[in-house]
């Protein structure tokens, strides 16, 4: 069976094809407004696109939020989501948001090791509580952060007191079935592997499972896996929210999407 359109999102958003745009103008304007509360383009790793940005509230942070961006593991980078910072900012944390390879240069298995590396990184630059968060492939991103299988460093690892995945492929077989597997070229045991789902030996983190629930019926079922899978999980369905923008509340401090990433991070 073709699951290709199961996993369709821009066909089925009006305006789908203006929103890259959006979010780039209003990614920019937050970063010039920011001043030197924005650094940008710091290197965690030698390839070409192992750059992250860091956002400083004012203060001295309370922890910090890292978020890792969508595009089904094969676009976009760091520089669209700028402004998703604001909400966090808000409440005293400091937000990173890293660029990866992207498929098919490479495998979602190194991908997910990227992040772990550029986690490790953030981590060592501010302390306190860390909370993992991401959208689509980065909400499978964040979710794969509370697995012991990536090789955070203990340290870094029991910090982490939330992960917050966001509308996330939390079970990537599926993705065997459907045309963007040409591009991210998973077979059976990667896509298994890479599975949040599969995963039970996880480090002791709450975790949020949020999705729109205007979204497809397939990011809605990949959601609810998620949260069956791992014993204690909060599943919140955002209602009236699509699949692009159910992540716009992270721009706001004081939005249902912000306090479930923040609320009681100690």
């Amino acid at each position: 069976m073709d699951l290709t359109d199961a996993y369709e999102n821009a066909a089925y958003i009006p305006g789908a094809d203006a929103y890259p745009e959006m979010w780039a103008a209003k990614a920019a304007a937050f970063r010039e407004d920011l001043r030197d509360r924005a650094r940008c383009d710091l290197t965690y790793g030698p390839l070409e696109r192992n750059r992250y940005d860091m956002f400083l509230p004012e203060g001295a942070p309370a922890g910090l939020v890292m978020f890792i961006h969508g595009g089904y593991w094969r676009r976009f980078d760091k520089s669209l989501w700028s402004h998703l910072a604001a909400g966090p900012l808000a409440w005293g944390f400091a937000v990173a948001m890293p660029s990866y390879t992207l498929a098919p240069q490479a495998q979602i298995s190194s991908i997910t090791s990227e992040i772990a590396t550029v986690l490790a990184a953030v981590a060592a630059e501010v302390p306190g509580p860390v909370v993992v968060t991401g959208h689509s492939a980065g909400g499978h991103l964040s979710a794969r952060m509370r697995c012991r299988d990536v090789g955070l460093p203990g340290n870094v690892a029991r910090r982490i007191r939330r992960v917050v995945p966001i509308s996330p492929v939390s079970d990537l077989r599926p993705l065997l079935q459907t045309a963007i597997n040409d591009d991210l070229r998973l077979d059976a045991a990667e896509a298994e592997a890479e599975s949040p789902v599969s995963k039970t030996d996880l480090w002791p983190a709450e975790t949020v499972v949020w999705v729109g629930a205007d979204e497809r019926p397939a990011f809605l079922d990949q959601a609810r896996w998620l949260a069956e899978a791992w014993p204690e999980s909060d599943l919140r369905i955002a209602p009236g929210r699509h699949h692009f923008d159910v992540i716009e509340e992270l721009g706001e401090a004081d939005s249902p999407l912000t306090q479930a990433l923040l609320d009681g991070v100690a």
